[in-house]
């Protein structure tokens, strides 16, 4: 497994610039092409692989799929200046998993 295979996928507006960085850049924005393109980049040995919030949510189904393998990593990024949360949200269930109670997002 190639450690430096990391794969962006979303639409074109909000990921085109990772190119410039070296990363593997996918445009893809309906459902079953986001989550075929999953797949795929997996299949492919893909360590990381950032996806537009947006597109995350599209193929959510996918993405818990793949949520306790050790690869590939899957992380939610903002597209643009818009934001879902999807990020925080995932981090916030993953330290609960891990400590046993919500101890950053505490209400009140």
């Amino acid at each position: 497994m190639d450690k430096n295979k990391i794969a962006v996928v979303g639409d074109p507006s909000s990921v085109m610039i990772f190119k410039a960085v070296g990363f593997d850049v996918f445009y893809e924005q309906e459902p079953d092409q986001i989550k075929r393109r999953l797949h795929t980049l997996a299949d492919e040995g893909y360590v990381v692989i950032y996806i537009t919030e947006m597109a995350a949510s599209l193929a959510a189904d996918v993405i818990d799929e793949y949520a306790t393998a050790t690869f590939p990593a899957i992380i939610p990024i903002p597209a643009g200046s818009k934001s879902l949360g999807l990020g925080m949200k995932r981090v916030k269930e993953n330290v609960e998993k891990a400590v046993g109670a919500d101890i950053l997002f505490k209400e009140g």
